[in-house]
């Protein structure tokens, strides 16, 4: 895997600077999304390892993604293929959304929680967090009815563990300590 993503990154980051200096990151990102659904196809996966002139591959893989791709999107599928690279598409879309993320300054943060929150909580809870991590919040929330009460808050590195048994297991921790 890291071998595919130092091989992914520079088309991801050249891909997004074309994007922000065009003011067109979305539709880079919509872009890359459907060309990375197009190499993730098992017809296309398997024509993406075989032999093949890059000239015929890309276009052919133009001609199937069609009208989704602009001239600048046809053109880095052009690069990809010269360059034998339209297999790490996916890896290049991962990456591309890592980067538009951060640029934007959003963080998605995923909370386990034993109950449904309300709005209002979800909404209390946004706010602390944008305060805290100094970015836009993107809530994913979830019901895991074993937690018994409280709720697991990841945001990337960060964990926040305020259940039942994270509370006891850092009390006996403590204790034995």
């Amino acid at each position: 895997m890291s071998e595919l993503t130092t091989v992914a990154r520079p088309y991801a980051r050249a891909a997004f600077e074309f994007s922000v200096s065009n003011n067109n990151i979305d539709a880079w990102s919509s872009m890359l999304f459907f060309a990375s659904e197009v190499a993730q196809d098992a017809t296309m996966a398997k024509i993406l390892t075989r032999d093949k002139a890059p000239k015929e591959l890309a276009d052919l893989f133009i001609s199937i993604c069609g009208d989704q791709l602009d001239e600048s999107g046809q053109n880095f599928i052009k690069i990809l293929a010269e360059n034998g690279r339209l297999s790490v598409l996916p890896r290049v879309t991962q990456l591309f959304a890592e980067l538009e993320t951060e640029y934007k300054k959003e963080i998605d943060v995923d909370v386990v929680s034993a109950y449904a929150l309300s709005k209002a909580q979800q909404g209390k809870l946004s706010t602390s967090l944008e305060q805290r991590l100094a970015r836009k919040v993107n809530l994913n929330c979830s019901i895991d009815k074993s937690l018994i009460t409280g709720m697991v808050i990841t945001a990337g590195d960060l964990v926040i563990d305020s259940t039942a048994s994270g509370q006891l297991s850092r009390l006996s921790n403590t204790l034995h300590s």
